[in-house]
């Protein structure tokens, strides 16, 4: 055999290796695709078992109709694809999928195509909103010493990031990308230490219903209180976060209350000694088993008698004359305040009758004798006039005016004229 024909040999060889190689490839490419779409088929037919079971849990009448059904296609889809065993905690995980939606809420589920679908599922509020509200936020657990550690370490990093932020903003992208990140971890972290401890502020608003502000009212000023107790929290003394909030917790409702719980706003400061006297007089009336005098709550609060009465009087609560009286409320307590100023009908009716009786007698006199006594005595406008006035009126001296007046007097005291008059002195 010649060089020649040994060359021309080991090509066809390799060719034929080549080919091999090639038909092998392809073998094994179409293998890896007939498993990728039965890996695909297996996944869209476990997604069809899940949206199934989650329907299952939502529909009593077409629960068992909905599961048989998905059953059949995960049966047909499994002998087609071959798909890879389901764990063995699958049930556990429907189950709880299953619960989380009627358990009330919002819950999101992921279809085949990636998109979200959200389903509103009634919560099953009521008509208490005092109950709702304590029911939402019993769902958040408390938390421990340790949790609120790492909560405080996380909203101190968000808060000096963004405090970074705005006093040199950075320019780096990616720097500015992580600084942000620790911004909006720092303000979840923030979210989830206030929601642990909402039942601290309404477990301290209720120390001070009944005091003129409603218990949500309260709650809601407690609340802006534990917001400013996270943002000082300092985790570093060694308290639990509780015994610090508690503090921040009272001011502001006690400062809501000064505020806005009286009819008449008095100023915080004036509040905090109205309190103080109260707590004083308290104790000295189960000390001396008699309410204290304005001298000894004076010496014991180091002021005034003068100004404990002015500081009694400020701590009074007005109460509206509308305020309903009686289990069926027909009567106010308006009805049973007297009218200091009110007219009593006995006497009006006396004093018209006066004014009927001396006109008459007026009549009696002359017009000018009858001008001036009215106008010396005010009878007319009930403005007394001098002599000088009435005599310019007249246009005579007053002098003459007084003659006038002491002339139509005598007139008057005549019995005939005074004696109608009598019966009205008393």
């Amino acid at each position: 055999m010649t060089t020649s024909s040994k060359k021309t040999e080991t090509q066809a060889n390799a060719s034929v290796e080549d080919a091999g190689a090639e038909d092998q490839g392809a073998a094994l490419a179409g293998t890896s695709t007939r498993k990728s779409t039965a890996s695909s088929r297996a996944t869209k037919s476990t997604a069809t078992k899940s949206t199934a079971a989650k329907g299952a849990a939502r529909g009593a009448a077409k629960s068992a109709a909905v599961k048989t059904n998905a059953k059949a296609s995960v049966a047909t889809s499994a002998d087609e694809a071959e798909p890879e065993e389901e764990p063995k905690d699958a049930p556990e995980i429907v189950e709880e999928e299953a619960e989380e939606a009627t358990a009330g809420g919002f819950v999101v589920s992921d279809s085949d195509d990636d998109s979200p679908v959200q389903q509103v599922v009634s919560a099953g509020a009521t008509a208490d909103p005092v109950k709702d509200y304590l029911k939402q936020i019993g769902k958040v657990a408390l938390l421990n010493a340790e949790q609120e550690v790492d909560l405080a370490l996380r909203i101190e990093a968000g808060l000096y990031a963004e405090h970074k932020m705005k006093e040199n903003p950075v320019k780096d992208a990616r720097l500015r990308r992580d600084m942000e990140l620790v911004i909006a971890d720092g303000r979840r972290a923030k979210n989830h230490l206030l929601e642990a401890n909402l039942r601290l502020v309404v477990s301290l608003a209720k120390r001070y219903t009944g005091r003129g502000m409603l218990f949500l009212d309260l709650i809601q000023e407690g609340n802006l209180g534990l917001i400013r107790a996270v943002e000082k929290f300092d985790y570093t003394k060694g308290f639990k976060f509780s015994t610090y909030a508690t503090w921040w917790i009272r001011q502001a409702i006690t400062r809501a209350m000064a505020d806005q719980a009286r009819t008449i706003r008095i100023p915080v400061h004036m509040v905090e000694v109205i309190n103080k006297l109260a707590r004083v007089q308290r104790q000295m009336l189960q000390d001396l088993g008699r309410e204290p005098t304005p001298e000894e709550l004076a010496k014991e609060l180091d002021m005034t008698p003068e100004k404990v009465v002015e500081v009694q009087k400020y701590g009074r609560e007005p109460i509206s004359l509308h305020t309903p009286l009686g289990e069926d409320g027909d009567s106010e307590f308006g009805d049973l305040i007297e009218d200091s100023e009110a007219v009593v009908p006995a006497d009006a009716v006396s004093f018209t009758l006066l004014q009927e009786q001396l006109h008459s007698v007026l009549d009696t006199l002359a017009e000018r004798e009858a001008g001036v006594v009215a106008m010396r005595y005010g009878l007319t406008d009930g403005q007394p006039k001098t002599l000088d006035e009435i005599g310019k009126v007249y246009g005579v001296t007053r002098e003459r005016i007084r003659q006038i007046e002491s002339k139509t007097m005598s007139k008057l005291r005549h019995p005939s004229r005074s004696q109608v008059l009598r019966d009205y002195l008393d």
